[in-house]
């Protein structure tokens, strides 16, 4: 896997009149993975959002090497297509033949994603992710909707694209069992 590294440089983010974190910095380099902690509404998807560049910092800037990924609660499958289609899809647009992780989809390739269930749904997210080729994982709750075996299939897959050079952004409240992970809790970042 070429170089690859994510870098965030005294980011703050403002929604409204609300400052919700600042001074937030971070260098990630390949095989790293970092944590994004803390509750509910203080910013994490936020954050996430700031470093694939879908929202502007306040202040602060990032710097990336390496195609990115995103997964987050925003489905980008065609509801109306069988999951097999909606997949091959993204495989088209990213050119790409990454990993093929196995989140256990085979029998519902010809059911149409509006159908699946929302922990399907996340397992179909975190295929095309992980499909993608991308060196940079941003993960949004990838846990969320999942049960033990396929949270557990998941992380195994944020590791093996880790263990490939890759690096990983995961924002979540729930714990991870990820090895060698960084946590920078956003608590320690209010203004």
């Amino acid at each position: 896997m070429p170089h690859c590294r994510l870098a965030a440089y005294d980011i703050a983010c403002r929604r409204g009149d609300r400052v919700l974190f600042r001074g937030l910095s971070f260098e990630l380099n390949p095989g790293e993975a970092l944590h994004l902690s803390g509750p509910n509404g203080i910013g994490k998807s936020s954050l996430i959002r700031i470093l694939c560049g879908l929202l502007r910092p306040a202040w602060g800037h990032v710097e990336h090497e390496g195609e990115m990924a995103l997964s987050d609660e925003r489905l980008a499958l065609d509801l109306h297509r069988p999951l097999g289609e909606a997949l091959a899809f993204w495989t088209r647009i990213d050119q790409a033949g990454g990993s093929r992780a196995d989140f256990g989809l085979e029998d519902l390739l010809d059911v149409p994603v509006g159908y699946l269930s929302t922990g399907q749904r996340k397992r179909a997210a975190l295929a095309r992710l992980a499909a993608s080729g991308a060196r940079i994982w941003l993960l949004d709750e990838p846990l969320n909707g999942l049960d033990a075996h396929w949270g557990a299939a998941a992380q195994a897959a944020i590791e093996a694209h880790r263990a490939m050079g890759g690096i990983a952004v995961v924002a979540s409240h729930q714990p991870l069992g990820l090895q060698r992970l960084r946590v920078m809790s956003l608590l320690e970042h209010l203004p």
